[in-house]
């Protein structure tokens, strides 16, 4: 009789990722000779800037750099990460208990229920939401309550409205602004409510800050840590993936409380070895230029931007221009409700790859997410195949 494996429960509560989802189906199209135009994934088409590889073929080359990385990771990156958060946000954090670095923010942010959440304690996500606030609560055996995300409402969670019962045994709040997946920004006063009503309630704030240098207006993206009272409320998580195209490097930190900061390395201790000293090394160079390669590549951005969202308005979606991230977020066009079927045709017939609304949860349902992380010749000839396509 064969043996058969039984998964965990909490293994299975998880629905199937939806970017494995994607790919697979990507694959698929390109087995069968499809030219594809990928807007899937945002993974930036442009390579790792030269300073960077410069940086880590130095670092790779020390023999210091190759043993396990020290708990708490290598000190000169935790202080040239304080000095960037310093600079880019006039916050002041002590590199050594205010600090961790992280395989990608990813990673700190599905572990970091695993430090605080108890089996039926809640975490509050938003509707829509990247995926791993949902699936690292399910993993510490939370509880999920979602926070729709509308647009009449900029996009922005009304936390101030969770049930009284829901509130009591809630733990953690997640927040994302620039947003993934709808391109929105959170203004100071978003901020602020929210800093009181977690300090009231004794919920921590995880505001994950990925999207944080990809920005279109003259203003700023903030940071949680700028408001009066977060530095004791909240943890942070940024990434060096979108920023300095850095995707497959891995590397990233969580900045903030020092309790929140600890606990997270706890966990971290106990599953992981840290980051590749050298990349961190190489992570400080990229840190230290961050501020002049953005303006670049936001400028880039923003020209495939205007391009997209032009012949979208022009093929009938209601779209309108994201000040921040490399998405176009965007209601369906005609109508149209069933974001996986919408955007199964728009592969299978056109050759583009789209992601469904629905995929970052029940909220996105009706709309699609672009990411502009393909060449502006690309986006014109998939304009050009959905005008044929209608």
């Amino acid at each position: 009789m064969a043996f058969i494996l039984e998964e965990s429960e909490r293994l299975k509560k998880l629905p199937p990722y939806l970017f494995i989802e994607i790919d697979r189906a990507k694959r698929r199209a390109r087995e069968r000779g499809v030219k594809v135009i990928d807007f899937g994934v945002g993974d930036p088409d442009k390579p790792t800037p030269g300073f960077i590889l410069s940086a880590l073929t130095k670092a790779v080359r020390k023999p210091e750099t190759h043993h396990y990385p020290l708990d708490r990771g290598h000190g000169p990156f935790r202080k040239t990460a304080a000095l960037w958060i310093k600079k880019r946000f006039g916050v002041a954090l002590n590199p050594d208990t205010e600090i961790q670095p992280l395989i990608g923010s990813k990673e700190g942010i599905a572990h970091l229920p695993l430090a605080f959440i108890n089996p039926g304690d809640v975490v509050l996500v938003p509707d829509p939401c990247y995926p791993p606030y949902k699936s690292g609560t399910l993993f510490a055996g939370g509880q999920i309550h979602l926070m729709p995300l509308r647009e009449e409402n900029g996009f922005l969670p009304e936390f101030e409205k969770v049930p009284a019962g829901v509130l009591k045994r809630a733990k953690i709040i997640f927040v994302n602004y620039p947003n993934n997946p709808t391109g929105a920004i959170a203004p100071r006063r978003f901020y602020e409510r929210l800093v009181v009503w977690a300090t009231e309630h004794k919920i921590l704030i995880a505001s994950d800050l990925a999207y944080s240098e990809v920005y279109f207006g003259k203003e700023k993206p903030l940071s949680v840590l700028e408001i009066p009272g977060a530095k004791d409320v909240c943890i942070e998580f940024h990434s060096l993936s979108k920023t300095c195209n850095m995707t497959g490097w891995r590397v990233g930190f969580a900045a903030g409380a020092e309790a929140a900061v600890n606990a997270l390395l706890r966990v971290k201790s106990n599953v992981d070895s840290g980051v590749f000293t050298a990349i961190q090394e190489a992570a400080m160079e990229a840190l230290r230029q961050s501020f002049a390669f953005s303006k670049k590549t936001n400028a880039l951005y923003k020209k495939r931007r205007d391009l997209l969202v032009t012949g979208l308005k022009g093929l009938g979606f209601p779209v309108t221009p994201n000040p921040s991230t490399f998405y176009v977020f965007t209601r369906l066009p005609g109508g149209e409700k069933d974001s996986t079927l919408y955007c199964k045709k728009l592969l299978e017939e056109t050759g583009i790859v789209a992601t469904p609304g629905v995929g970052f949860g029940k909220a996105g349902e009706g709309y699609i997410r672009f990411a502009l992380t393909v060449p502006q010749a690309q986006i014109k000839e998939a304009l050009v195949r959905m005008k044929k396509w209608r």
